[in-house]
């Protein structure tokens, strides 16, 4: 295979796969393919399946799911520090875009 640098071997509920992957992000997809692995082994041993596909699918949507959840979970988290210490965004929001339009009027008086 041409520069087999350029491809890793990862296994995936016994079953090997060649992914093509950059030598330096090795051992990111390594690290990626073992938390997979650990997902569909977790949601064969609980639903006692044992079609690949199946749990390939479940596996890669409860990852979506969690990956999704911690980005609504920062996003609740600005807004709970956000109400602590009483900043309105939109407040700021507006007072930022006046700021602009001054400058855009000093600049083009100029």
């Amino acid at each position: 295979m041409p520069n087999d640098a350029n491809f890793l071997d990862i296994i995936l509920l016994g079953k090997e796969y060649r992914v093509a992957c950059p030598p330096d992000q090795h051992a990111a997809l390594l690290n990626a393919a073992s938390h997979v692995d650990g997902k569909m082994r977790d949601i064969a041993e609980k639903t006692r399946n044992n079609i690949a596909e199946r749990i390939a699918v479940m596996a890669a949507l409860n990852i979506a799911h969690e990956h999704l959840g911690l980005d609504q979970g920062v996003a609740v988290e600005h807004q709970k520090i956000e109400s602590e210490i009483g900043l309105d965004m939109e407040a700021l929001r507006r007072r930022i875009s006046s700021m602009e339009a001054d400058i855009d009027a000093v600049l083009k008086s100029e």
